[in-house]
């Protein structure tokens, strides 16, 4: 089944934690033909977060309840905390002609590619400008406990090695400078534009990381 013309696109932004894609989504959601899959989580809110806007809160037996009702266009363990998106939000945006934003991981990245539904798909992957900044990034974000900062940095060295399953990797070395690169990336991508993308800097920068 091939896509609509009228159709919007899945547009995926994954990183490893505390690179910045939420900040990102966000960002690109304020335009008026992007819209963003609020994802179910199974983990607390932090203190700036708000439920049903940042994502839908809910307890592990109704999470496990939308797996068996077979409701999930993807979902993934990540950090003990389950997190997913359904599909009836996502296909209905779509067919409406809206692009949907996923801040999702690999894994349920992975999960997407794999049902290769009939949307254009565009998958994008954000890394911080060093191991320093994104060290000091998730400090300031969970600074009340070391140990999940600990947790995330180790993760991180798995995560990256991710980046080869990505159309585009993108460095969140200036926020507004990221953001402008990902529209630029997505929209000539949705319409065949020739693009211009250095794969080869990339490379440099993840053998710097790693």
């Amino acid at each position: 089944m091939s896509a609509n013309k009228d159709d919007g696109a899945i547009i995926v932004l994954s990183s490893p934690s505390g690179a910045g894609k939420t900040t990102l989504v966000k960002k690109i959601a304020q335009h008026n033909n992007f819209t963003v899959s609020i994802s179910h989580t199974t983990r607390s809110p932090r203190t700036n977060e708000i439920d049903g806007k940042d994502y839908f809160f809910i307890s592990k037996v109704k999470f496990d309840n939308l797996i068996k009702n077979n409701e999930f266009l993807e979902h993934a363990e990540v950090f003990k905390n389950f997190y997913g998106s359904t599909k009836k939000f996502v296909i209905e945006n779509l067919n409406q002609g809206k692009n949907v934003i996923f801040d999702i991981d690999w894994q349920g990245t992975e999960q997407i590619k794999e049902k290769k539904l009939k949307y254009k798909l565009i998958t994008v992957f954000i890394l911080p400008p060093s191991k320093k900044e994104l060290f000091e990034r998730l400090s300031n974000r969970d600074m009340k406990d070391k140990l999940i900062v600990e947790q995330r940095m180790k993760q991180f060295d798995h995560d990256i090695l991710k980046w080869k399953n990505y159309d585009f990797v993108v460095i969140n070395d200036n926020l507004q400078a990221c953001y402008e690169k990902i529209l630029y990336l997505i929209e000539c991508s949705i319409n065949n534009k020739k693009l211009n993308y250095d794969k080869k800097q990339i490379e440099n920068h993840i053998n710097n990381l790693i």
